[in-house]
């Protein structure tokens, strides 16, 4: 996936879109609170993944992304380092691993 401004928009609508579908669960199972949801620590792993697409864009297209996607990646960065304690440790994190690493990981 090449590193677009269009890209992070997809992937932080489909973050967005998760978060309201986990609240929809966690209404729906009886107004359980988020904080003990299991589907956070997914959520957990989603949002790390479209905040370093964000971050690596920043890195590789600094002019080229608008202030308001800028503004977008930060939010994410605050919201991960709030939730980083929640995503699933690796030796290397699946945003760094090749296809063939991902597949072998996850026994594909």
């Amino acid at each position: 996936m090449a590193l677009t401004v269009q890209n992070f928009i997809k992937l932080a609508n489909l973050y967005n879109q998760m978060t309201l579908v986990m609240s929809a669960i966690c209404v729906q199972k009886g107004g359980i609170a988020m904080e003990n949801y299991a589907g956070r620590f997914f959520l957990a792993d989603v949002l790390e993944y479209v905040y370093e697409y964000g971050r690596r864009l920043l890195e590789a297209n600094k002019n080229a992304v608008p202030a308001n996607v800028v503004a977008v990646i930060e939010k994410f960065g605050a919201q991960y380092e709030r939730v980083k304690d929640l995503v699933t440790p690796t030796q290397k994190p699946i945003y760094e691993m090749t296809l063939e690493e991902f597949e072998r990981f996850m026994n594909i």
